[in-house]
């Protein structure tokens, strides 16, 4: 057990207050994650961006009565707070979790490497779970924070522990290396992925080892030549330390001798055999997968079992019915005007956790519903654990449950403050339910594997047409922090959720950026943001094109217009004074040669008048456009434009009286020029994963990935044509594929013919004939065994927006906004 004074003495650190000796359970270290205050730790992380400390007063107010602090607290301010002030909030984190880990000496299992970390430990949760009380990260929590939120987990009745460690940059594995300290090493693979903080993958390889300092063995694949070399180096160094450890290797290739040599891999249909000799015995699995990457990962389980001493028949068959890993929490379209968060492959306190805080964010709807299963391996007594669970439940505003399970049933006593019903299996709630008892609700389906909750989404999912655009959420917060970490300190973020996000989804992006806590919104017109007030968005929002007609609803909902000219300035004015408002909160948009609105430079001394006159206006901001940020060979005018600007502004402001914000850059212009940040910045495209200039384009993350399937495969003898109009013909006995997608859906009618291409099977397709308005068709003579049902890639991570709209003669902008709503969105977080 632990408390504030046995922390205070683990960290050396100063007891400034003492109030009580409340136990400790939780690290809290996202003010908007709390679930228990009694029993939460709150350890405030300080960035260049971020100081958290200043979150302890809205906590404490929550009940949260333990504080590890880095700066001083006015200790008088929270008379029942224990207070530990160390010199590193984030050192303190790491040192604290290191002692926890030292407590337990059961097996724990490290894994690094450049892909497949969080397979490969769910895997071997699947394995292994009924031979052992198992902790594991929760999703891929694999970082210098993640990592110790993870082994903050491990209690007594864990038997073996599985956690992954990921670095960014030399010097990280340190840390999580003393955290982590596993007994079992893998080291997956070794690519490029994540490669920008290194020199080369040999650097990056040695900075991964680090994990495996003292650990007794390392499971890895000789194939890789660089990964082999730096392995053997590390290995003759450890060997030379003054550690009671010897680490064993514990190889296995395709290629050449190692202690599991694979000599056969054989697919067949949906699964692979895989034959192998391990101490000159044949052996082999079935794994229910052909992909590449799934046989590698499974080796590396397979190896793994062999050094725990698993029979290889026990082997052979948990191999056999290896499940799907859901990689991320994805929100659908559901029945009845309902969003449905489908988590359905495992269920434990750490992953709900998570899953929680995802339905949280969801605001478009009235009610928030769980369906739950039981909670297996937990290591609590029925009682404790469904209690903890009604808690979360509660904390997070869940309004229905649905418990299926023998177990979560037996505890429906636990769940009185919500509306609860329980079902002892799946096979019952699909019988019983009435799909109409769903309606205008966020739903999260949340289960262990095998309750097979992936029937509950496909029954309570909407049904729509094959062609969806994916969006990433993860990458979104991803390229929002890539953008603040270039900014200058108190420079503020306003984030462009116009023409529906982008394409992405108005409502969905904006919930997202709220609770990453940018600044402003803005939307192109009223009704845009009108829509994200009634889904329960409270960020300040910029209406960028207000209409007279809209003015109302404006007022109504707390929206904040753009005011451009004189007549738009006095028809507010009439609004404003009608509704008995002062002090509205207005931008004043100025016209420094883009001329396509805004005040010029003559208007600037009448436009104080009218703006102080009555009080019925406090300017938020003042604001112009770039119109070529993006091209070096216009950055003379953009100086012209950002000095024009800077003479207008001044002048405004001078005469307003009050500070305002000034704002200009948008998203090139963040990074091509600096110094045009001011006070605020304009984040739009970038954002979504384009930077226009292109000098940005590595710092940024796909957002979007738009995706169909193959509807029919047609051979046809040469001399024969496709498509409206004949225009294609075949040159040669062909492969057509006919997919499901087409102009109504967003795709340009001059990509038909040739100039567009999709991947089919990770190939280019061109495009044959012209372009349908519901379909088109690929040439794949090229590409073998393609089927009806494949998918296929209009864009993505490997075929980019950039290149679609390059071949389309347009920018990305154009492409993505032209995506039909018709076109299903699929969100989802890493």
């Amino acid at each position: 057990m632990y408390t504030a004074e046995s922390i205070s003495k683990i960290l050396k650190g100063e007891l400034m207050q003492q109030t009580g000796y409340p136990e400790i359970e939780h690290i809290l270290l996202d003010s908007r994650k709390l679930l228990v205050a009694e029993t939460s730790l709150f350890i405030p992380l300080v960035s260049e961006r971020r100081n958290a400390h200043q979150y302890i007063d809205e906590l404490y107010k929550k009940g949260v009565s333990n504080f590890i602090v880095s700066e001083p607290v006015a200790a008088g301010l929270y008379p029942k707070a224990n207070i530990i002030l160390v010199k590193n909030t984030l050192q303190a984190l790491h040192a604290l979790v290191a002692y926890h880990r030292q407590q337990f000496q059961v097996p724990v299992i490290g894994i690094t490497g450049s892909n497949g970390k969080t397979i490969v430990k769910e895997w071997l949760y699947q394995l292994l779970e009924k031979d052992y009380n198992i902790v594991r990260s929760p999703k891929s929590y694999n970082s210098q924070i993640g990592v110790p939120l993870s082994v903050w987990q491990m209690k007594p009745e864990n038997q073996l522990a599985i956690f992954e460690a990921g670095i960014s940059q030399p010097g990280e594995m340190v840390n999580l290396e003393k955290i982590i300290r596993p007994t079992i090493g893998i080291f997956t693979n070794i690519g490029e992925a994540h490669n920008e903080g290194f020199l080369n993958i040999r650097q990056k390889v040695n900075e991964k080892l680090v994990l495996f300092t003292r650990s007794d063995v390392l499971i890895y694949c000789k194939d890789y030549l660089a990964l082999n070399e730096c392995v053997n180096n590390f290995h003759n160094l450890v060997g030379k330390r003054e550690i009671d450890n010897d680490l064993q290797l514990l190889t296995w290739s395709r290629k050449t001798d190692a202690d599991l040599r694979i000599i056969g891999v054989d697919k067949n249909d949906n699964h692979t055999r895989i034959d192998a000799l391990h101490k000159q015995e044949p052996l082999f699995i079935r794994i229910p997968f052909t992909d590449e990457g799934s046989i590698e990962n499974a080796i590396h389980c397979w190896a793994l079992m062999l050094y725990l001493g698993k029979p290889q028949d026990l082997i052979q068959e948990r191999m056999d019915h290896l499940g799907n890993i859901a990689m991320r929490l994805e929100m659908k379209q559901g029945i009845n005007n309902s969003s449905i968060i489908n988590d359905s492959y495992n269920s434990d306190l750490g992953s709900l956790a998570i899953a929680l805080d995802f339905l949280q964010h969801q605001r478009q709807h009235p009610t928030r519903t769980v369906i739950l299963s039981d909670i297996l391996q937990s290591g609590k007594s029925e009682g404790s654990l469904y209690e903890e669970v009604a808690g979360m439940l509660e904390k997070k505003g869940i309004q229905k449950l649905i418990g299926i399970g023998k177990h979560i049933s037996r505890e429906k006593q636990s769940f009185q403050k919500v509306q609860s019903t329980f079902y002892a299996s799946t096979e019952e709630f699909l019988q019983k339910v009435n799909t109409a008892d769903f309606q205008n609700e966020s739903i999260l389906v949340k289960g262990a594997r095998v309750f097979q909750f992936e029937r509950i989404g496909k029954l309570l999912e909407q049904k729509a047409h094959q062609t969806i655009l994916e969006i990433n959420l993860s990458a979104i917060a991803h390229n929002v922090k890539a953008y603040q970490a270039i900014l200058k300190p108190g420079t503020k973020l306003m984030a462009m959720v116009k023409a529906f996000a982008y394409g992405s989804g108005t409502y969905e992006i904006a919930s997202l950026l709220q609770f990453h806590g940018v600044d402003y919104l803005a939307v192109a017109y009223a009704d845009e943001g009108v829509e994200l007030r009634r889904a329960g968005i409270t960020t300040p929002v910029m209406v960028m094109n207000p209409e007279p007609s809209s003015f109302d609803a404006i007022l109504q909902w707390n929206l904040e217009p753009e005011l451009y000219s004189m007549n738009i300035l006095e028809q507010f004015e009439e609004s404003v004074r009608y509704a008995n408002k002062t002090n509205y909160p207005v931008h004043i948009k100025l016209d420094t040669g883009m001329h396509r609105l805004g005040f010029e430079q003559q208007d600037i001394s009448e436009l104080a008048l009218r703006l102080n006159a009555e009080g019925l206006f406090k300017v938020q901001s003042i604001f112009s456009h770039l119109a070529a940020s993006e091209d070096p060979a216009m950055d003379a005018f953009t100086k012209t434009q950002a000095d024009r600007f800077a003479k207008m502004s001044a002048a405004l402001q001078q005469q307003l009286g009050y500070a305002v914000i000034r704002h200009i850059a948008n998203s090139a212009a963040i990074h091509r020029h600096p110094d045009l940040q001011l006070d605020m910045v304009r984040l739009g495209i970038g954002m979504y994963g384009v930077d226009s200039v292109g000098a940005f384009q590595d710092k940024l993350r796909n957002v979007s990935v738009l995706k169909t399937t193959v509807a029919q495969v047609k051979r046809i003898p040469a001399g024969d044509t496709v498509g409206y109009g004949a225009t294609w013909k075949a040159g040669e006995p062909s492969i057509i594929a006919t997919v499901r997608i087409g102009y109504a859906d967003g795709y340009k009618r001059i990509l038909g013919n040739g100039k567009g291409q999709m991947k089919v099977r990770n190939k280019l397709a061109p495009v044959a004939g012209v372009i349908a308005m519901d379909m088109l068709m690929l040439d794949v003579t090229h590409i073998p065994d393609v089927a009806e049902g494949d998918e296929v890639i209009v864009f993505g991570e490997d075929l980019s927006v950039q290149q679609l709209a390059q071949w389309a003669g347009t920018i990305p902008y154009e492409i993505l906004t032209g995506i039909s709503q018709r076109v299903k969105r699929v969100y989802y977080q890493e």
